[in-house]
C-alpha cells in the first residue's frame, strides 16, 4: 500500500446526539436512523475482516443487534461511529475465532502461483461501494479505495490472524492512531504497534509479485471498458484465440470455492477449448455476457443457453484485473452471486 488512510469527514457527536439520546430512551426509529448512517461503511469493515459479503451483511445485523442491547453503556467517549466500529470489529472477531477459517494451500492445476487459496473469497458490487461514496473525490471514498477492496488484497488479508488483520484494517485502511486502534481492541498501544509491524510484511508476501504498488484510482478507465468488452465479445463468438490474446503470459485463472487454477496462457487456453468446444465433453453451450464491476473492478456476468433450450441461464461471474493493457488475473463466481448484483434471472435468446 502506499500509504495510511487519511482522515474523511463523518458525522459530529453534535449530529448524531439528538438521536442518540432519542434511543437511548427507548425510540427505536431513532436508533434505526442514527444505525443507517453507517450500514455500508459498517459492511465494507466486515467485508474486508471476512471476505464474503454474505458474512458482511450478517456482521452488520449482529453489530446493530449488540449496540440495541448495549446502548445504556455508551458514554459519548467517543464518536457514536467508533463506538459502531468497536462493536463490529469485535463481532467478526468472534466470528473468526468461532470458524477458525484459515486460508488452505492447494496444488495449482497448471504452472507455479501462490499458495494458500481463500476459498470463502467473495466479490462485493460497486453498487454497495457507490452507496459509501458515490463520487471518488468525496472524502468519504478512503473507506473504499480501490487499493484496499480489489480481490488481490481481500485475499491476501485473510492470511493474517484475525487481530493482525483487524489492526492493519484500523491502521493503514481506516487511517486511526495507534491510541485509537488500541482502546477499539483493549490492548496497550506497545501491542497495537508490534501487531501492525508484524502485519505489515506478512500482508505483502501474499500480494502478487507484480504489484509494485497500489492503484488509488476508482472510476473505470477507457483501458478497462475496452479489455472488459473484447472478453465478452470473444465469448460470445467462442473465439478463444481472441480470449487469449488478452491475457498477460502469466493471467491467473482461479474459481473460488473449487479446486481449479490455471497459471499462463496456454494453461487457460487449454481450459477455455474445452469449454467452447462443441465437441469437447466439458462443452458448456452458447454464451452472452452482461458488464458490471465489482472491487472497483472490471467484471462480466456469464450467461450459458444449453443445447435444445431458448433461455440463456447464469453460469459464472468473472472478475478480471487489468494491468499494463493485459488481463493479468480472472476470478470466476458462482452464479448465485448474482442477485447481489442485481443481474437478470435469465436472459432471452436474441
Amino acid at each position: 500500500m502506499s500509504g495510511p488512510a487519511q482522515q474523511y469527514r463523518t458525522h459530529s457527536r453534535d449530529e448524531d446526539g439528538p438521536l442518540v439520546d432519542a434511543a437511548r430512551a427507548g425510540d427505536g426509529e431513532a436508533f434505526s436512523t442514527l444505525t443507517e448512517r453507517y450500514r455500508w461503511e459498517l459492511q465494507v469493515h466486515c467485508y474486508r475482516m471476512l471476505g464474503s459479503l454474505d458474512d458482511a451483511e450478517d456482521l452488520v445485523q449482529e453489530t446493530f443487534l449488540r449496540a440495541w442491547r448495549r446502548l445504556d453503556g455508551f458514554e459519548g467517549r467517543a464518536t457514536f461511529r467508533a463506538w459502531l466500529y468497536r462493536i463490529s470489529t469485535n463481532a467478526c472477531l468472534d466470528a473468526l475465532d468461532k470458524a477458525l477459517r484459515r486460508p488452505r494451500a492447494r496444488p495449482r492445476r497448471s504452472g507455479p502461483g501462490q499458495s494458500g487459496e481463500v476459498e470463502w473469497l467473495q466479490p462485493y458490487p460497486d453498487r454497495l461501494l457507490e452507496r459509501v461514496a458515490p463520487s471518488h473525490e468525496q472524502p468519504e471514498a478512503v473507506l473504499v479505495a480501490k487499493e484496499t477492496v480489489e480481490l488481490a488484497f481481500l485475499a491476501a488479508i485473510q492470511h493474517l490472524t484475525p487481530k493482525q488483520r483487524a489492526i492493519l484494517i484500523l491502521r493503514d485502511v481506516l487511517g486511526w492512531s495507534a491510541k485509537e486502534t488500541a482502546s477499539l481492541l483493549g490492548i496497550s498501544v506497545a501491542s497495537a504497534n508490534s501487531t501492525l509491524q508484524r502485519a505489515r510484511p506478512a500482508l505483502k508476501r501474499h500480494l502478487p509479485e507484480r504489484r509494485t504498488d497500489w492503484s488509488t484510482e476508482s472510476p473505470p478507465t477507457d483501458e478497462e471498458r475496452e479489455l472488459l468488452q473484447r472478453y465478452m465479445e470473444a465469448g460470445e463468438r467462442s473465439n478463444v484465440s481472441a480470449m487469449v490474446e488478452l491475457l498477460s503470459e502469466d493471467a491467473r485463472l482461479t474459481m473460488p470455492p473449487f479446486p481449479e487454477h490455471y497459471v499462463g496462457r496456454e494453461a487457460i487456453r487449454t481450459f477455455a477449448l474445452e469449454i467452447f468446444d462443441p465437441g469437447s465433453a466439458r462443452y458448456h453451450g452458447e454464451w452472452r455476457y452482461l458488464p458490471t464491476r465489482a472491487n472497483r473492478q472490471p467484471a462480466a456476468a456469464a450467461y450459458v443457453r444449453l443445447p435444445g433450450e431458448v433461455l440463456y441461464r447464469p453460469q459464472v461471474l468473472i472478475v478480471m484485473k487489468v494491468d499494463q493493457g493485459r488481463i493479468t488475473d480472472l476470478t470466476g463466481f458462482p452464479p448465485d452471486l448474482f442477485p447481489a448484483f442485481e443481474l437478470p434471472e435469465v436472459l432471452p435468446a436474441s
